[in-house]
């Protein structure tokens, strides 16, 4: 039976036990220059000292101009890397394995850092109300897929044991892998290989110049624009690569998703439920969504539903959760509920 505290492998690393801390964006730790300070080394390693095994840090923008906000970590340049060595280096120095999110806004970029660019041009609603965005070229494609490869170099040089492309909750990679988002006609639109195709050369490029060590994770939508087609998009991630599937949402509502055959598995934790069953015996799966209490932890674990489990909203409640979890511990209740 798995616990939480059972050691894991994915790809070349051995996670402690299954919990991990899901990527969750720190809108004003930083400035403009993008750089991790001492704030956000702080906030990481803190974590790791609670008992995480995997750490992935926040969505961190490829390009200054694919930013939530001008206060958003980026790994856009080589002057970006020093600060996150102190990340790497200080989470290591607790057994957590260490991983970070890259990722682009694409047509949700905020006015003030650079254009709504995407896979088409189409009316849309935003921070500036009703604008039009800017659909890539070919060329603007692949010059965006080498930001990503470039800022996965730089993750590698600065000690990350991997990375994770964000492919979900409506940014740049999700908005390829929408139909109702991407309305391309060419090599990447159309079909689930197509829709897949801007992530999944990406994560060649990465397998091949950072080496079979490295991990290369996605958080991908779970239900894009069904089921069927999410699990056929993660197949060319995998194909490709991929080596840790952690599911999430994106851009399509799961109104349409079919009800969990288990009814105190939620709607976005069967996600990953779907995906496991899935993949089972090839990657393992994550889900996230809600995990705030010890309990559902252990349920969804020992079910086997998933692999290992996304925390966000307890962890940020209180540094020592993971811990409390794996040794029954007391610990402070996030007061969000679900």
């Amino acid at each position: 039976m798995i616990k939480p505290n059972t050691p894991i492998q994915i790809g070349a690393h051995t996670l402690k036990n299954r919990i991990t801390f899901a990527p969750t964006v720190k809108f004003d730790f930083t400035d403009d220059s993008g750089k991790a300070n001492q704030r956000l080394v702080d906030h990481y390693v803190e974590r790791a000292k609670g008992g995480c095994g995997l750490i992935c840090v926040e969505a961190t923008a490829v390009t200054p101009g694919g930013r939530f906000c001008k206060t958003h970590m980026g790994l856009w340049s080589d002057e970006q890397i020093e600060g996150h060595k102190q990340i790497t280096a200080g989470c290591h120095a607790y057994d957590s394995v260490t991983i970070i999110q890259l990722n682009h806004t694409g047509y949700t970029t905020h006015p003030d850092c650079g254009p709504a660019i995407g896979p088409s041009t189409m009316l849309r609603q935003g921070f500036q109300g009703e604008y039009t965005t800017q659909g890539m070229s070919i060329d603007e494609i692949h010059a965006m897929q080498q930001c990503y490869v470039d800022a996965a170099v730089r993750a590698w040089k600065a000690g990350y044991d991997g990375v994770q492309f964000h492919c979900c909750h409506g940014y740049l990679i999700n908005q390829f892998m929408s139909p109702s988002a991407n309305q391309r006609e060419d090599e990447y639109g159309g079909s689930v290989e197509n829709r897949a195709r801007f992530c999944s050369e990406m994560i060649r490029e990465v397998r091949r110049i950072c080496g079979p060590h490295f991990l290369i994770s996605v958080r991908t939508s779970g239900f894009e624009p069904d089921l069927q087609d999410a699990i056929g998009m993660a197949e060319e991630y995998v194909k490709a690569g991929c080596e840790y599937l952690q599911v999430s949402s994106g851009i399509t509502s799961l109104a349409a998703l079919p009800p969990y055959s288990d009814g105190r598995v939620s709607d976005i934790q069967s996600l990953g439920a779907y995906f496991k069953e899935h993949f089972k015996g090839r990657v393992p799966v994550s889900c996230v969504g809600g995990l705030t209490e010890p309990g559902q932890i252990e349920y969804l674990l020992e079910k086997e539903y998933v692999d290992t489990v996304d925390v966000a909203r307890a962890i940020l409640a209180d540094p020592e959760f993971a811990n409390a979890v794996l040794e029954h511990k007391e610990y402070t209740k996030c007061c969000t509920g679900t």
